[in-house]
């Protein structure tokens, strides 16, 4: 397990992630293009979740390939991508069940967001994160479900817009699972 975590450490694995994130990012802004495209200026950073918890990312990558550390950016980078990530595997998950069947990108989309929830995770314990860093990402998670369930600015996953209840309550307690695990994770754990 320690030389698992000195892979992470190394400037070429950063580099690697760095350029799949950046990748993965780019895709997700433009997968969201159409959406983006109808959405009110004021709901606009709200909209694009995962490919904008990915951008966090990028960051958090940069300021380790610097040898630094962004607390803040990493509390939204690790909220932002396990949130992001696992409801994205569920909803897709949950599409073949409401309609028996899924899209190639659909199963290219658990990959991706199972692998975005990882990575956030797997640096944990090189985060710097305090709890008011963790106070600001759980004010912008939680405000982006209001968005999302309250203004219906969420991702469009059209066979599963009969159940937009049902997926805001799931989305609300996710959020709150989310902010515990990065809170016994990062936080507790370090006393900080």
């Amino acid at each position: 397990m320690k030389s698992f975590y000195k892979l992470l450490e190394k400037r070429w694995f950063l580099w690697v992630l760095f350029i799949i994130n950046f990748l993965g990012t780019v895709y997700g802004y433009i997968w969201y293009g159409n959406q983006l495209s109808q959405t009110p200026a004021g709901f606009l950073i709200f909209v694009p979740d995962s490919p904008t918890a990915s951008l966090f990312f990028i960051f958090v990558l940069g300021a380790f390939l610097i040898k630094k550390n962004w607390p803040l950016m990493e509390a939204l980078a690790v909220v932002t991508l396990f949130k992001y990530g696992i409801w994205a595997v569920f909803m897709n998950i949950f599409t073949y069940f409401a309609t028996g069947s899924l899209h190639w990108t659909g199963y290219m989309l658990i990959a991706s967001h199972a692998a975005m929830a990882i990575q956030g995770l797997l640096y944990a314990s090189y985060y710097r994160i305090r709890l008011w860093h963790l106070v600001i990402a759980a004010i912008w998670i939680l405000h982006n479900d209001v968005i999302d369930y309250v203004f219906f600015m969420m991702p469009w996953y059209g066979p599963l817009s009969n159940y937009t209840p049902q997926i805001g309550y799931f989305s609300f307690w996710l959020s709150i699972a989310t902010l515990l695990i990065t809170y016994f994770l990062v936080i507790k754990r370090k006393g900080s």
